[in-house]
């Protein structure tokens, strides 16, 4: 679960990570007043939206006199903010955050994530702040500086000192950083985060170190630990299908692609979004109706998939177990009298009660298009959805 970058502050605050002061506002109205409190001449006026790359796309307004607030503010308010992270579509930016402007020595990268391959936290931090991260390891890698901590033994000194002097800091801003890394780690494990990510964290020309901006996103498999954590949440940010799915209790993500994907198991799942990808096809989303399903779910599922307008084909993929294939024959047909399917469907159905499953689908009024494996069922799908297969 993603929140805002004010809401990550104000956490991160209450475990002794130093920020910028800053005041969050709902409406550009709330940005002089914000601005007075704060004092000072320089402010910076920063878009709320859960994605980065908001300086870019013009989120991001650092303002030399407070009579400037209010101009920035409304024009940042209301737009439509594209960055490489919103994809073309972009978000409409409904929040504000105002802040006192700092007067930066040196700009730093600093985050702490789960190494799943590692089995462990990890913390990461580079000299070349500001930048996305992902360009600094591909252009300059020995730039990150990388320390795992064991979970067993949790934070020691030496793992702040020994990402410290990784950077080549001086000594006084040495120490600031240690201290920082020790503090953002404590948050990152009592607020039970995947990742929390400090791009720039800045030193200031006073040699003070702070977390200029801030992203946390928590891990979803503990949010039933943290019950508060239900009031930081925007619906307004999320993907409305994403939103419904949740209700629904099947696991949905919505992509890009035109090929909606019905599927029990998330490695089945994955495997075939894989196999999509090879055939030549994208997929419109990852659908999986879980172990447990029944014919509701099935019907559930086929009304996210309708939703979709990008979905030009669909390709069901159920191997049965514990859900059995007849049974989901049957939730699809009891689908198709809920839900208008005006796509080409591909159904590949193997395991448990699988001939009682075709039999079903074979005697039904709509053309189903069967298939015996899953690379052959991938192929029917990616032509089905270019048109080349009716």
């Amino acid at each position: 679960m993603k929140i805002h970058e004010y809401q990550a502050k104000e956490l991160l605050r209450r475990h002794g990570v130093p920020t910028p002061e800053g005041r969050y506002v709902d409406h550009p109205a709330g940005a002089y007043p914000a601005a007075r409190q704060l004092g000072g001449d320089v402010f910076v006026v920063k878009a709320q939206i859960h994605a980065g790359g908001r300086g870019k796309g013009g989120g991001v307004k650092v303002v030399k006199s407070i009579d400037e607030v209010t101009t920035a503010a409304e024009k940042i308010f209301g737009m439509t903010l594209v960055t490489p992270q919103t994809g073309p579509e972009g978000k409409v930016v409904h929040r504000l955050l105002i802040e006192k402007g700092i007067d930066i020595a040196k700009e730093l990268y600093f985050s702490i994530l789960v190494d799943r391959e590692r089995q462990c936290p990890v913390l990461m931090a580079s000299v070349e702040g500001g930048m996305d991260i992902e360009e600094v390891a591909a252009k300059n890698p020995e730039a990150i500086v990388t320390v795992a901590i064991d979970p067993l033994v949790g934070w020691s000194g030496y793992v702040g000192r020994k990402l410290a002097y990784g950077l080549g800091l001086a000594d006084d801003v040495t120490k600031k950083l240690v201290a920082f890394a020790e503090a953002a780690y404590k948050a990152f494990e009592g607020l039970d985060c995947s990742l929390l990510e400090v791009n720039p964290l800045v030193v200031t020309k006073q040699n003070e170190v702070l977390a200029l901006d801030a992203k946390v996103t928590f891990d979803d498999n503990a949010l039933g630990l943290h019950k508060e954590y239900a009031a930081l949440r925007d619906f307004e940010e999320e993907e409305p299908l994403e939103i419904l799915a949740d209700r629904y209790g099947v696991d949905y993500v919505k992509m890009d692609g035109g090929i909606g994907c019905l599927v029990n198991g998330a490695g089945l799942a994955m495997g075939t979004m894989d196999i999509i990808l090879k055939c030549g096809g994208r997929p419109a989303n990852f659908l999986d109706i879980k172990g447990g399903a029944n014919v509701q779910n099935v019907i559930r599922a086929f009304t996210l998939l309708m939703a979709d307008t990008n979905v030009k084909a669909v390709l069901i993929n159920i191997f049965g177990g514990i859900v059995k294939c007849d049974m989901v024959a049957n939730g699809i047909l009891e689908a198709m009298k809920h839900v208008q399917v005006n796509v080409p469907v591909v159904v590949r159905l193997s395991g448990t009660n699988s001939d009682q499953a075709k039999e079903i689908l074979k005697n039904a009024d709509f053309p189903f298009i069967t298939a015996d494996n899953l690379l052959d069922a991938a192929q029917r799908a990616v032509k089905a959805e270019k048109g080349a297969l009716s």
